[in-house]
């Protein structure tokens, strides 16, 4: 690919895509923009956009991330934008994901889709936590990475 499209002096553009745009892509959205800070510029998207699950809400309300801002949207929404990662975090989304310009880094964090979970509410919610614990871990791997990479664009 292309170099990132940002410079050092911008924020790093940083976009979550899944088919649904209702939870995995919403929790990691929830978490970069909680916990990296104003050096990015966060959103997420869906290849098919179905709203937000509740549950989505719940487990980041209990984990303290206030999520009000979040709603389902498409990839179209951001046709002709620019990112520096494009990170898709379930399969289908992968394949389906469109190519955007200005080069940048695609990422693939897959996950299970907790909005397929079955069973009792309490059991389906102990997917959805443990979905949001394994992109938390993730998301604090990415930060430092990539804030690395974005200085080192900027100096070259």
């Amino acid at each position: 690919m292309t170099e990132p499209a940002t410079r050092t002096n911008s924020p790093i553009r940083v976009l979550f895509v899944c088919t649904g745009n209702s939870a995995r892509s919403v929790m990691a959205e929830a978490l970069l923009r909680t916990h990296a800070g104003r050096g990015f510029e966060v959103h997420s998207a869906g290849t098919e956009p179905k709203g937000i699950n509740p549950m989505t809400l719940q487990v980041l309300a209990e984990s303290g991330i206030d999520a009000s801002w979040a709603r389902s949207k498409s990839v179209r929404e951001f046709a002709g934008q620019s990112f520096d990662y494009v990170v898709t975090v379930c399969d289908q989304a992968r394949q389906a994901c469109p190519v955007f310009p200005g080069g940048g880094t695609r990422l693939h964090w897959g996950y299970e889709d907790p909005a397929a979970a079955v069973g009792t509410d309490e059991e389906r919610l102990k997917v959805f936590r443990r979905v949001l614990t394994q992109l938390g871990q993730r998301v604090h791997q990415f930060i430092p990475l990539a804030e690395r990479a974005h200085a080192e664009v900027g100096a070259s």
